[in-house]
């Protein structure tokens, strides 16, 4: 370890002079020469001394110039080590630090703030991982220890070339825009508005509920859906704080974070709602009362103009363009001469809206899988065995609860759909698309195995003296009374279940004959079925992926949209301002969707307290004297974060066209570095001069 005798000028003039560049050039320069550098490396316990001798380290390291503390501790961290580091820089004059210990995606932030409090710019704080990239890959203590070493002088050699940077400054739009009027966008959107903030709620539905309101009870309670979603989508409707667009769509997104420009499609519902009155009149007297029913997945029927539901928010109706023959021939109208209030509009039409938002949460929700994302398809991908759109008593989950829900086409009871009989044995099948490489997706579905039980229980509800078989995988039931609900379903209700996957189903004489095998029991099952029901594989819901390349999020290669840590931040993507939440996400039941949606609301209120927003200035920059103009940056930055400018003299003529970075959209990805032919792009914090000397470091050691 190498000491220095303390800075003469004590703790005010060190502060002064590690300010001083951020204003005077001049004088960074020369400060660059004469940096004082302190390097101090964590043992992280035994994480890192396990394999890497730090005494060692830090004892080589305290020999380079510049260096003028090298010291060693267990946990650097901590609030101890954090001291140590504060009272260095204060003590020998430190104008640079180097921590080496574990991923700077973990603590660089913690290492940064102790070294602005004691008075050196946070971007003089470099670190090297010597966790990840040395003592957890290498079982030599000698070879690890070596690396270590190498990893440090890295750090050292970068830090030299380092430049003060400030935090950018945005300022923040007061209100936030929710995509999606699920669970989870409902949840969002009242928990923003309650504190006070505006909320725009897009849903591209007549009406806001999502899945969740076409469910009939909810697992592990079997508490009516409709009972606990019905207030808050009401709440939804006349909150003061929420501006619902219901029947819309998000056309285009732009801005950045803290100030996004979102146009909206409000498509023509030809029904004008601020004089409808929701009295029904219209509906009841529409001649076309034949057409499949959407919201009951088409095993009930509708008119041509409609309210999806009976608990709809809002609750005004929407006329079907395709089916209404006045809107298609230009003759009936009777909907019209009906309605007592004015309200038809036959001449509507599509409306772009622009709102102004300083955030944005997606809450896309889920659909079922099939054979294509256009869901034009009805058949089930792969699982042509299973006779799915060629036997109309093979349903899926959804149409299944439209059944059995009070609200369904048959009023609660179920029955089969091709001759309306009540079903006296049903066949559940369990990961149908799910955790199957060949044929469906490689995921668990996470929630089949909880509304199956919740299935067979509402089904022998109805049906006391009928027969509910199960043929699963595995049982998957993590959750508080989750597999208290599985047994109870198994041992109180009767369902039987068999371990083993169904091979085949043909229908012969109005029965479905279902053929598996129970691996349990080592036997071929076959069963003679009125119904069966396939617990397929939860997707996200058609449209997603467009949405995500419109805010700038990345999904993954199902179409769920990613998040930027799963552990530390969840809720939130890559794209600054953008928050997902629900099932738009990944698979999800009600709780863990309305928990998440209030993470995201929580993340969105903290940006929307803020008189403005900070961001971290390591982003792109622009030498706009050797920009070439060529913009292949412009074409290549994947967040719209660089746009064209032009260059004038005092008479305001053009002197050249230049690139220029917008600092509120650039996320620092360097994809612009690369692209750049003639070099004029570099990344604060990590520029070709800090690279450069990185590798010069490890040719001199070679």
């Amino acid at each position: 370890m190498m000491q220095a005798k303390a800075h003469p000028t004590g703790k005010m003039f060190a502060i002064l002079y590690n300010r001083l560049d951020l204003f005077c050039p001049q004088f960074y320069s020369f400060k660059r020469k004469s940096m004082k550098i302190g390097v101090f490396t964590c043992w992280c316990g035994e994480n890192i001394a396990r394999n890497v001798d730090c005494e060692k380290a830090a004892e080589a390291i305290g020999k380079l110039p510049g260096v003028y503390c090298s010291l060693s501790y267990k946990y650097m961290c901590s609030e101890p080590g954090q001291t140590l580091i504060a009272e260095k820089i204060r003590e020998l004059g430190i104008d640079a630090v180097v921590v080496a210990s574990c991923s700077p995606h973990m603590h660089l932030k913690t290492f940064r703030k102790a070294a602005e409090l004691a008075g050196v710019n946070p971007y003089f704080v470099e670190m090297a991982n010597i966790r990840e990239h040395c003592s957890w890959v290498h079982s030599d203590k000698e070879i690890a220890t070596a690396k270590a070493v190498e990893l440090i002088r890295m750090a050292v050699e970068k830090v030299k070339q380092n430049r003060p940077l400030v935090p950018i400054e945005v300022p923040v739009t007061k209100r936030a825009l929710v995509i999606g009027g699920g669970v989870a966008g409902i949840q969002a959107s009242l928990d923003i508005a309650n504190a006070g903030h505006e909320v725009i709620l897009v849903e591209r539905e007549p009406s806001v509920g999502g899945r969740m309101a076409g469910l009939s009870e909810t697992f592990p309670t079997l508490d009516c859906s409709q009972c606990i979603l019905t207030p808050r989508m009401v709440e939804v409707g006349q909150h003061p704080n929420i501006k619902l667009y219901s029947y819309s769509e998000v056309e285009a997104v732009e801005g950045y974070v803290g100030n996004f420009k979102v146009s909206i499609r409000k498509k023509a519902r030809y029904v004008d709602i601020k004089k409808c009155t929701g009295c029904g009149a219209c509906w009841n007297a529409c001649p076309k009362k034949k057409i499949p029913n959407i919201f009951d997945f088409n095993l009930g029927n509708r008119t041509a103009i409609y309210v999806p539901f009976p608990q709809a928010v809002p609750a005004k109706p929407v006329i079907d363009a395709v089916n209404c023959t006045k809107l298609t021939t230009g003759k009936c109208g009777i909907c019209g001469k009906k309605c007592a209030a004015g309200a038809i509009k036959y001449d509507d039409k599509d409306e772009i809206v622009v709102e102004e938002v300083g955030a944005v949460i997606a809450a896309t929700g889920y659909e079922l899988y099939k054979i294509d994302k256009e869901q034009t398809n009805p058949d089930i991908s792969g699982y042509g065995e299973y006779g799915y759109g060629k036997y109309k008593d093979v349903i899926d989950s959804l149409q299944f609860e439209r059944l059995v829900s009070a609200s369904g086409p048959t009023n609660g009871v179920p029955q089969r759909p091709s001759d309306g009989k009540i079903p006296q044995s049903v066949v559940f099948i369990q990961c149908v698309g799910s955790r199957d490489n060949a044929k469906g997706v490689s995921f668990c579905s996470k929630i089949c195995c909880m509304y199956t039980a919740k299935h067979t229980m509402l089904y022998k509800h109805k049906v006391h003296d009928g027969t509910a078989h199960v043929f699963y995988m595995d049982i998957r039931s993590g959750g508080k009374k989750y597999d208290e609900f599985v047994r109870r379903a198994i041992e109180q209700d009767g369902a039987e279940y068999y371990r083993g996957r169904v091979s085949k189903i043909t229908e012969e004489n109005g029965k479905l004959i279902v053929r598996g095998v129970d691996t349990l029991a080592g036997k071929i099952v076959t069963i003679e079925a009125d119904m069966v029901v396939l617990a397929s594989a939860m997707m996200p819901s058609q449209g997603a992926e467009p949405l995500a390349q419109k805010l700038g999020v990345g999904y993954d290669e199902y179409g769920f949209m990613s998040e930027s840590h799963p552990k530390l931040r969840p809720v939130e993507t890559n794209s600054a301002g953008v928050f997902v939440c629900g099932a738009c996400q990944g698979p999800k039941d009600i709780p863990e969707a309305v928990a998440q949606a209030s993470a995201a609301a929580g993340k969105v209120m903290i940006m929307l307290s803020q008189p403005k927003l900070t961001r971290e200035p390591e982003i792109a920059k622009v030498n706009e004297r050797n920009c070439a103009g060529c913009f292949a940056c412009v074409v290549t930055c994947p967040y719209g974060a660089i746009e064209r400018a032009e260059i004038k003299d005092r008479n305001g003529n053009i002197i050249k066209s230049t690139a220029r970075v917008n600092p509120g959209l650039c996320m620092g990805c360097g994809t612009c570095v690369a692209v750049c032919p003639p070099k004029s792009v570099d990344i604060e914090g990590f520029t070709e001069q800090q690279i450069y000397a990185q590798v010069e470091s490890l040719l001199e050691i070679g």
